[in-house]
């Protein structure tokens, strides 16, 4: 079933985008493709949320490049205050729109085969290692409409590559700044760990002017056998943006993803995290926090499918809505027929500060298998206006009372997050919506 939504690119742009940035033609054919399938498929039907009416496109994708820099310093001040005090001087990589400008790793791991690039110049030096895993098992252009434009218009991204017995001890780091408007950013990142590898990666978007934008986010971590992975982001877009951000990962046996999000945007947003835990042994753990407000509407949906033997999944995912935002945390385990031993657990909590905000926890277990354990918890509900009396009454400031409550709702989750540099970008972020 197709929908009725206007092209606004055609196959001429999209040629000329992939030969301007020196694309091979595996990568220009997918492009196309994704062109032919936007005629084709139909918009993602979150649960419990409609978004056929909100704005996903933008004809203006191929965007002027920026000027490329050799230091931190010449950075503006909006991307400095994002870069953790480590990547400054070790591995660090900054996206201006669709322009890299700035990349910079370390000779130890340059030397031990540690790739850390954008990914035109991924497409173009490591056409044999990237093309595998782009749009490869876990993400698919066919998938919906918003999946197939994305891989006609891609214009940013990374690729990070571990190879095998390679411990990556200092976190990656990567910035991607949205600063031009009525653009269309379709950015996507490639983490592939080896076997025996180990990867810190963490990502922070943000956004730069007030004019409408719309971002298509897609990432896909492989884990090969026994490697371990945790991936942070802090997404941080405007109320002008209106996001659609995949999130897929690939685990293999006795390997493992963590997974840190901080899901901060303040415009329409639909996120979708989804991890198969193909191999036995493998294990994936998924903490999410997020902050509504204003009159946002937004659906976080988690997923794990669990396919091998003695595999781990766990959710848990906080969310507070203020003023009239809404907000669909929708949690997802399965556990298929063959995955025995395999364990299950998540909980979804979400915490309305007015009357006008609304909030909805749907757990789901889909259970395959008889020998397994599974369990699930939700809340949805108001503050606890006793707490907020007791706060008051000791001369706090009804705003003052409602941040505290806040902080406290959400520091369960952010505590956990196996990743330091997320979490102070996470509280940075909470404190900047509370204040």
């Amino acid at each position: 079933m197709s929908v009725e939504t206007k092209i606004l690119i055609g196959k001429d742009q999209v040629q000329a985008f992939s030969k301007k940035r020196k694309e091979p033609q595996w990568l220009e054919e997918l492009r196309l493709k994704g062109l032919e399938l936007s005629e084709k498929t139909a918009l993602p039907k979150p649960e419990k949320t409609n978004i056929k009416n909100w704005s996903f496109q933008k004809a203006t994708f191929d965007l002027a490049e920026k000027e490329v820099v050799s230091s931190v310093n010449e950075l503006p001040a909006t991307v400095k205050e994002l870069i953790d005090e480590e990547a400054k001087e070790q591995n660090l990589f900054v996206q201006q729109d669709t322009t890299a400008v700035f990349k910079k790793v370390t000779n130890e791991l340059a030397n031990k085969g540690v790739i850390f690039t954008d990914l035109q110049t991924a497409a173009q030096e490591h056409a044999d290692k990237l093309k595998p895993y782009f749009f490869g098992e876990a993400v698919k252009a066919e998938e919906n409409l918003l999946l197939a434009q994305h891989a006609s218009a891609v214009n940013g991204g990374v690729f990070i590559y571990v190879p095998r017995n390679v411990h990556v001890e200092v976190p990656l780091q990567a910035i991607f700044s949205f600063e031009t408007a009525e653009a269309s950013y379709n950015n996507h990142v490639v983490v592939v760990a080896e076997e025996n590898s180990t990867v810190t990666y963490v990502e922070n978007y943000a956004s730069q002017t007030n004019s409408e934008m719309v971002a298509n986010i897609v990432a896909e971590v492989y884990a090969k056998q026994g490697a371990k992975v945790a991936f942070g982001a802090v997404d941080n877009l405007s109320s002008n943006v209106t996001t659609y951000v995949v999130r897929r990962g690939h685990v293999e046996k006795d390997a493992r993803i963590d997974w840190a999000l901080g899901q901060m945007n303040d415009g329409d947003t639909i996120s979708e995290n989804t991890t198969h835990l193909v191999g036995d042994g493998s294990w994936t753990d998924t903490k999410t926090v997020s902050i509504g407000r204003g009159d946002q509407k937004q659906n976080f949906t988690t997923q794990i499918f669990h396919h091998g033997k003695h595999s781990e999944g766990h959710i848990l995912k906080h969310g507070v809505m203020r003023e009239a935002a809404t907000s669909i945390f929708n949690g997802i385990t399965k556990i298929e027929h063959g995955a025995t031993k395999s364990n299950g657990v998540q909980t979804e909590r979400v915490l309305m500060l007015s009357e006008k905000a609304r909030g909805d926890a749907n757990p789901i277990l889909l259970i395959d298998e008889d020998d397994v354990t599974a369990g699930h918890a939700a809340s949805v509900g108001q503050v606890d206006p006793i707490q907020m009396f007791y706060l008051m009454s000791r001369g706090i400031s009804r705003q003052e009372a409602e941040r505290l409550v806040i902080h406290g709702f959400l520091a369960p989750v952010v505590e956990q997050l196996p990743i330091e540099s997320v979490k102070l970008r996470l509280r940075e972020a909470i404190e900047g919506k509370v204040k």
